[in-house]
């Protein structure tokens, strides 16, 4: 068998709880870090676009967020590359390393060409959707420069998992800095025509985003050429040569991953349609509470990857006391994180909510209030949020991703979103039962979830 430097290293398993938890946070800050910035890039272009006009920005979100479907069901695919390449690196086999990347990336291209035609006639959809025209037009326009960001953006996503599996979070947080510096600066040069570039709106932002995806991935291309260590694994040597085997893996552990999180972000998406049916204040003290609680899981999501790495490094060297403690250490430090941020929630709601409101606007205070008590709820919400989080990614760390997804399906949906039906309109609790059953969903998941890899670890 094959073995690279620094997949025999890999083997070496330290399992003191000072080891364990040095890892945990060396890799957590610059995962959550980039979590962190990659959200200041979405800001940013929802702000320069906001400036160009409601239409315009109307596009923008309707646009944004097919292209964020289509996007976050194909991050499946990459993800599930961090558990096969942690585990090859742990048992020392860096042949199947490489061909667990290399057929990533095959694979994510597949999904760019198969998904573009969604992207190119969008226009339609939205049409078919009730949409007014001119604004799919507008969004279809959009759609077809983003589209081709699509490509760079998921083999970013794959050279991320193959970067974050050899514990290299570092440059993880760098490209994305990176990518946000140059997003920002094209944004306000292409919306508007500054630093000498030419004026194209809504287009611009488009190309702006393109070049910002496009340079994450040269950036981490250029990174791995210019490690020795990395550059052993040959990724791009003879990247035209198929490894069926390792494609249909790949395949098999990531579409659970995508519907995974696909059925998340549906329920969030059932339930502001939920929060409209209330009313347009309570639909907009919703979207600060959601805002918030949107940036607190950043912390977990980030969380959530190196529970996969160092799940799947210990699983890999066949470490089961391993395994256990770098669950356990990432478990605490969710924890820990979580009750901090549930406490700001609580203490300081009608602070944060602020934030999101101009105070001089006549309807400011209603919705302020409406949203003081769902931004309390959104305490609650993260840290069942950061637990399923959390264990998701560690269930992935041992390959497993079937069960989860349909105990996550049977927790979001038959639960979470009954629940929120139920607290918001039968029992006539409002916005907050809406929360209530979020909570209730998340909790489900959490304990679900979390149940099955203490089931899992048991028997190894």
């Amino acid at each position: 068998m094959a073995t690279h430097p620094a997949a025999v290293a890999g083997q070496a398993g330290d399992n003191s709880w000072s080891a364990h938890a040095r890892a945990t946070i060396g890799l957590g800050v610059p995962f959550v870090g980039a979590q962190l910035a990659q959200m200041a890039i979405n800001t940013t272009d929802v702000v320069m676009i906001g400036w160009l006009g409601t239409t315009q920005l109307a596009a923008a979100v309707l646009a944004t967020q097919i292209f964020f479907v289509v996007f976050i069901f194909g991050t499946g695919f990459s993800s599930a590359v961090v558990p096969l390449v942690a585990q090859a690196v742990g048992r020392g086999d860096a042949v199947q390393a490489r061909r667990s990347v290399r057929m990533g990336m095959w694979l994510v291209i597949a999904y760019g060409i198969v998904t573009a035609p969604l992207l190119w006639f969008s226009e339609s959809l939205l049409l078919a959707l009730g949409q007014e025209a001119d604004i799919a037009a507008l969004a279809q326009g959009y759609l077809r420069i983003l589209q081709w960001g699509i490509f760079p953006a998921l083999l970013l996503m794959v050279l991320r998992s193959f970067a974050s599996a050899l514990e290299r979070g570092g440059i993880v947080l760098y490209v994305t800095l990176g990518m946000f510096s140059l997003n920002a600066v094209l944004d306000y040069g292409l919306i508007f025509g500054h630093f000498g570039l030419p004026q194209w709106g809504l287009q611009g932002a488009a190309i702006a985003s393109l070049g910002a995806n496009t340079l994450g991935f040269l950036l981490m291309v250029a990174y791995i050429e210019s490690r020795p260590e990395m550059r052993a694994y040959e990724l791009f040597v003879r990247f035209w040569r198929p490894d069926w085997v390792a494609f249909r893996e790949i395949f098999g552990l990531g579409l659970p991953i995508s519907f995974t999180i696909l059925a998340e972000a549906g329920l969030f998406a059932a339930a502001s349609l939920l929060m409209g049916l209330l009313g347009k204040q309570q639909l907009a003290a919703h979207g600060i509470a959601l805002q918030l609680a949107s940036i607190a899981f950043m912390i977990p999501l980030g969380l959530s990857q190196v529970a996969t790495v160092r799940v799947g490094l210990a699983h890999g060297r066949q470490d089961p006391l391993g395994v256990r403690r770098a669950a356990l250490v990432v478990l605490l430090v969710g924890l820990v994180i979580s009750m901090i941020g549930s406490g700001l929630f609580a203490l300081l709601p009608a602070q944060l909510g602020a934030l999101f409101l101009d105070t001089r606007q006549s309807d400011a205070q209603a919705v302020l209030t409406l949203a003081v008590p769902l931004i309390i709820a959104a305490g609650a919400f993260q840290m069942f949020d950061g637990l399923q989080a959390v264990a998701a990614g560690l269930l992935r760390g041992l390959k497993d991703t079937k069960v989860p997804m349909v105990l996550a399906l049977v927790a979001y949906w038959p639960v979470g979103f009954f629940c929120a039906w139920l607290f918001g309109f039968v029992l006539h609790l409002g916005g907050p039962g809406i929360w209530i059953g979020f909570v209730t969903g998340l909790m489900a998941a959490a304990i679900m979830l979390s149940l099955r890899f203490w089931l899992l670890v048991r028997r190894t």
